[in-house]
């Protein structure tokens, strides 16, 4: 086993939003991950994960970034970006390079560097029209990237299985407890290293909604989700205003 130690950063995707343990923290594909590498490393193993919802790259980069490369370890997971696609305000001429010199420092520290290839959450989300291109063009620069500098990387948007509905949240943007397993599965897959087999499996795909229970789905989810989501950034507040790193330091992890 090569890695002893393991820090993730990111924003939601990365925390564990919407998989939660039973009292109610999120876990996440990070800590699955974690929890199967330590299962191989031993008691020594160490576990970091800075991830907070609602970051934005150049917070990550500021915040995270340096925290992690503090800790030395011998794998970080780096997922950024998806937050910023969303705003109007997303400048890709700058945002290309710095993801660049980003995985350059990551990668001259000495860890492995995990990246992903985000999955197409587009298809249940308004605003496709301006949203996917950056969202593609987003992907596009994560592979140039890991292949430039040795990166490890996780395409989930090449995955399908991604479009059922049911491997997300009711605020369909972020993951089930089933996708954050299929995640942690691919990660895994990636590194070399064995998983529960259960964690690849699907549910089947729903039956299709007839369209006036869809087109009531989709005002209700307008009012739990999307309009909070609008306010939040009216007001310039952020869902993780109020939220700190939920493991900050690399720890051992406890093993069931």
């Amino acid at each position: 086993m090569r890695w002893r130690s393991f820090v993730a950063v990111g924003d939601s995707f990365t925390e564990g939003m919407d998989d939660a343990y039973p009292d109610g923290t999120y876990r996440g594909w990070a800590d699955l991950v974690a929890t199967r590498l330590a299962a191989e490393a031993g008691p020594d193993f160490g576990y970091a994960n800075l991830a907070i919802r609602g970051r934005l790259f150049p917070n990550i980069v500021a915040e995270q970034v340096p925290a992690a490369l503090a800790m030395k370890p011998d794998l970080i997971s780096f997922a950024a970006g998806g937050n910023d696609v969303l705003r109007r305000t997303f400048d890709p001429d700058a945002f290309v390079p710095r993801f660049d010199a980003v995985i350059a420092e990551l990668r001259a520290g000495g860890a492995d560097v995990v990246l992903f290839r985000f999955a197409d959450v587009m298809a249940r989300l308004p605003g496709q029209r301006l949203v996917a291109p950056r969202v593609n063009l987003l992907n596009r620069v994560v592979g140039e990237v890991a292949e430039r500098h040795g990166a490890i990387l996780v395409d989930l948007y090449a995955d399908d299985t991604y479009l059922n509905p049911l491997l997300w949240s009711t605020d369909r943007l972020h993951l089930s407890a089933a996708g954050h397993r299929r995640v942690a599965g691919q990660v895994l897959a990636a590194l070399g290293v064995a998983c529960d087999e259960d964690w690849l499996l699907v549910p089947p795909h729903p039956a299709p909604t007839p369209w006036l229970a869809a087109r009531a789905a989709d005002l209700r989810w307008a009012g739990h989700h999307l309009a909070p989501w609008i306010k939040r950034r009216l007001t310039g507040r952020s869902s993780g205003d109020l939220i700190t790193a939920k493991r900050p330091v690399l720890g051992p992890i406890t093993l069931d």
